[in-house]
């Protein structure tokens, strides 16, 4: 089962960051969805299901069964021999849901997906900042600087 508990994750950025939880749920579905493209070349059959009231996140590929030998679209169709592994009582034309683990997509690829993650809850937060005090523009203000980081650019 591919779960991973994200209550606590959300709350610290909704109280640190003034980023919603809404927005975390879609940024963490744009990335998984990401990396279902990298590794199947698309995510049209894929569900990407973040519940925050639980915490979890939980990936269901849908696929329709097909006889053996006519499968068209190995994304979107599963031959039959195939399916009846995953439970005996299937038939030809049932919708197949099967859950994918995160174990599944390997090592590099979920530091790759947390990179992204990082990546773009930083982005979050720049335009917070900028949404803060873009009506602010022209205005004269006083202030101490305490750090000055030189690869980061704020426009």
């Amino acid at each position: 089962m591919a779960s991973i508990n994200l209550i606590e994750a959300f709350q610290d950025f909704k109280d640190a960051e003034n980023i919603d939880r809404p927005t975390m749920m879609k940024v963490v579905e744009d990335v998984f969805k990401t990396l279902l493209r990298k590794k199947y070349g698309s995510d049209d059959n894929f569900d990407v299901i973040v519940n925050a009231e639980k915490g979890d996140l939980e990936i269901v590929r849908h696929r329709t069964i097909v006889e053996d030998g006519e499968v068209e679209d190995p994304l979107a169709q599963v031959a039959y021999s195939e399916a009846v592994k995953l439970e005996p009582d299937y038939e030809v034309g049932e919708d197949l849901y099967e859950e994918i683990d995160l174990i599944d997509f390997g090592r590099r690829a979920i530091l790759a997906a947390k990179q992204t993650l990082a990546g773009r809850i930083s982005d979050l937060k720049k335009n917070v900042l900028a949404k803060k005090y873009e009506d602010r523009i022209g205005e004269i203000i006083s202030a101490e600087v305490y750090q000055v980081w030189k690869k980061r650019f704020y426009y």
